[in-house]
């Protein structure tokens, strides 16, 4: 059998994804499984053992230049690819237009999305042959993910937190190299939207706060964030740094020898959880009961409203209160603890 995959972005979505990768050469070990991925996040799915192929797309620069050579080159390379693949099946987890139009290009003659409301967008659902009901209201994006596995004769596994130990064993000679010892923390400062990030002054105390249980802390951060990064910083003290500019491969190796990984609702802390740091997630306004780390050494500060949720994709809620740098510290010193 040859299965297509296509989830395309982002950091996050695509660790959550893992475990459906798993799930299907568990179920069918003769399978091959192609990914379709984003060019820029090729690394998160190149060398996962239960990958065979991995396609790549640029799917922003495509849509800007639909009329270039290059697209057309890059495309229509695509294409001849899926062409000679000739996948039996292609799944759509990700359920929006973009990842749509690559799944009705594969040419699979089983082309299955989530059924709505689990899919985010409804225009997507023209392409598929068929769908999947996701998970139940309340459960996790990757119990959702797990459900297409139905599609394949077979029942969905438990859920596993997701595990990047292969990623790790590749990444970790790349750790970049700073002014900072061992052990220290990573604290994330940036996040999907302006709604998501913590303030700049409660990032400084809780890396102030570090520095008393004799962990240094280093600041990292990814395009579009170092401002923010630099001030976390400037606002700190001595033993909090910030890192170098890093690649996926690098920030993984960074989070890889943490003693602690510090975020919001930002990819790199689905990241660093499945590689087994222990990370604490702070969500301001999503649902972290749909969305949040999974993991042993994980746990979630919640100042969104935990509201009933639905299974759509969009797992926004209300913001219901402030957290503060002093909840942050005490969660951190528990989970170091535990």
């Amino acid at each position: 059998m040859r299965i297509v995959l296509v989830r395309l972005s982002a950091l996050g979505d695509i660790v959550h994804t893992w475990p459906l990768a798993e799930a299907i050469r568990k179920a069918h070990p003769e399978t091959h499984l192609t990914w379709v991925v984003e060019e820029s996040l090729r690394t998160l799915v190149e060398g996962h053992p239960a990958v065979n192929a991995v396609f790549t797309v640029a799917s922003g620069r495509w849509r800007r230049r639909p009329l270039a050579a290059r697209t057309r080159m890059e495309t229509g390379s695509l294409r001849t690819r899926f062409s000679e693949l000739q996948p039996d099946i292609a799944l759509d987890p990700q359920g929006v237009l973009k990842s749509a139009v690559i799944t009705r290009w594969t040419g699979a003659p089983r082309r299955v999305g989530l059924a709505r409301p689990w899919r985010r967008e409804r225009v997507a659902g023209f392409v598929y042959t068929e769908t999947i009901p996701g998970a139940t209201a309340g459960r996790h994006v990757v119990a959702t993910n797990l459900e297409m596995v139905r599609s394949l004769g077979v029942e969905p596994p438990p859920v596993q937190p997701p595990d990047g130990s292969w990623f790790l064993e590749r990444v970790l000679p790349r750790a970049p190299v700073g002014p900072w010892q061992e052990p220290y923390a990573v604290i994330l400062p940036g996040a999907g939207g302006a709604h998501k990030v913590l303030p700049v002054e409660t990032l400084a105390t809780v890396a102030r706060g570090l520095t008393t249980l004799d962990l240094e802390a280093v600041v990292a951060w990814g395009p579009g964030e170092r401002p923010r990064a630099e001030s976390v910083v400037d606002a700190g003290d001595f033993g909090v740094h910030l890192a170098p500019p890093t690649d996926l491969e690098e920030l993984g190796a960074l989070l890889g020898r943490a003693a602690l990984v510090i975020g919001g609702d930002t990819g790199p802390v689905h990241l660093g959880a499945s590689l087994g740091v222990p990370t604490l997630a702070v969500f301001l306004a999503s649902d972290w009961r749909r969305n949040g780390p999974l993991g042993a050494r994980t746990a979630v500060l919640s100042g969104a409203a935990e509201t009933t949720i639905g299974p759509s994709g969009s797992a926004r809620a209300r913001p219901r209160r402030a957290v503060t740098a002093e909840q942050i510290f005490d969660s951190a010193r528990k989970l170091l603890d535990s």
